[in-house]
């Protein structure tokens, strides 16, 4: 029923039809990795999806893409010195890269789509935004942002606002007065250890929220007061060494890889709702210190635990269908990790499982393993 290969090829397949499909998804990962890579240069790592139904830019910056000129001689609009306006997108505005200490005046007011990224912005005044009142979208990646130097007011009437980006700046907490329509913000890389009270409890239609790389210790109760619509929350490499109790219960994408985590206890994880993708790699984490039932809950679809200290493989829900493992301890395959009995209609619906870089080889596998994983489609080990 299944076919070995080597170690040094990492993989367990199921046919020569299925290896053919997996490698065009390899191609595929590789591609959209690439593009992660890039997206997480400026945006703070999740791809910025356009609607061009909507009229949004399909580009993020015209650098080497078309003479400036051209755009002046071309277009009729008014438009900043400092800036390009394409006439494709006649409400975007692009100063990106061009070393500003400030933003420009007299902003168009027809602007929806403001990038300002890669500049050496540090304040950010109520009176840039004065005739603007259709802001869209406002990107301030990798500038030179100071919480003391942030007019808190300055974007609170922006009601069309919906994504405020500033990863890679120096903010030290998370601004306060935020527009209620946003529906991403991105702050990661800052500096923050803190964020303003009531900051959030406006933003109801929020979905996602980047803090990673950022020095959070720790998240009380009020902190996230208010984001009842959140769907993806990024605290990755903070200064965390506990899953945060007061999290929003709407989460359905959880991001902690990077902290240094003392444990997982039984209730770490029983206030979501309906959390499906877990990121834990690279914080220290022990058998020994994660409870047996941390994982017990339907909604997972996906466990990433690489880069820790596991000596076993966690109990995890037979509804799981990707779980990574690479680099840990693990010594021994243990079925019961997967399937706490193998009938009919029980089993694991595991279809992708890492175990490479471990202290085990596929030899070791048990022989009744694959009644348990029996719609597994790739094991690297």
């Amino acid at each position: 029923m299944y076919q070995t290969v080597a170690p040094d090829q990492k993989g367990l397949h199921i046919s020569p039809a299925v290896s053919m499909a997996l490698l065009c998804c390899a191609v595929l990962v590789l591609k959209f990795a690439s593009a992660t890579v890039v997206a997480d240069m400026d945006y703070g790592g999740v791809p910025l999806w356009i609607n061009r139904l909507l009229g949004e830019p399909s580009v993020m910056s015209l650098r080497g893409r078309m003479d400036p000129a051209w755009f002046r001689a071309n277009n009729p609009q008014a438009c900043p010195q400092q800036c390009d306006c394409p006439i494709q997108w006649p409400t975007a505005l692009y100063c990106d890269h061009r070393g500003l200490a400030d933003i420009p005046d007299r902003l168009p007011d027809r602007t929806q789509y403001l990038f300002l990224q890669g500049n050496n912005i540090s304040t950010l005044s109520s009176s840039f935004l004065a005739n603007i009142t259709d802001l869209r979208w406002l990107i301030l990646d990798h500038n030179q942002l100071q919480s003391d130097k942030l007019d808190q007011v300055a974007l609170q009437n922006q009601a069309q606002l919906c994504y405020l980006f500033a990863n890679h700046n120096h903010l030290r907490s998370v601004p306060s007065a935020l527009p209620a329509g946003l529906k991403q913000l991105r702050l990661a890389h800052n500096q923050i250890s803190s964020i303003s009270t009531g900051a959030f409890q406006n933003l109801h239609n929020l979905t996602q929220l980047l803090l990673q790389g950022n020095r959070l210790q720790t998240i009380t109760e009020g902190d996230l007061k208010g984001l009842v619509s959140l769907n993806l929350l990024d605290l990755s490499e903070n200064l965390f060494s506990s899953v945060p109790r007061h999290l929003p219960p709407s989460v359905q994408q959880l991001y902690m890889s990077k902290n240094t985590l003392s444990g997982l206890d039984e209730d770490s994880f029983v206030r979501f709702l309906h959390l499906k993708y877990l990121r834990l790699s690279h914080c220290g984490l022990e058998s020994s210190g994660i409870h047996l039932q941390v994982f017990n809950f339907s909604s997972l679809v996906e466990l990433d635990l690489s880069y820790n200290k596991l000596t076993t493989i966690p109990t995890v829900p037979t509804t799981l269908q990707h779980l990574y493992l690479e680099a840990n301890e693990i010594q021994e395959f243990n079925v019961t990790s997967f399937c706490r009995e193998v009938g009919l209609l029980s089993y694991s619906r595991i279809k992708f499982l890492r175990l490479d870089g471990n202290k085990m080889s596929y030899h070791q596998l048990p022989s009744d393993w694959v009644f348990c994983l029996r719609v597994l489609e790739s094991i690297y080990i």
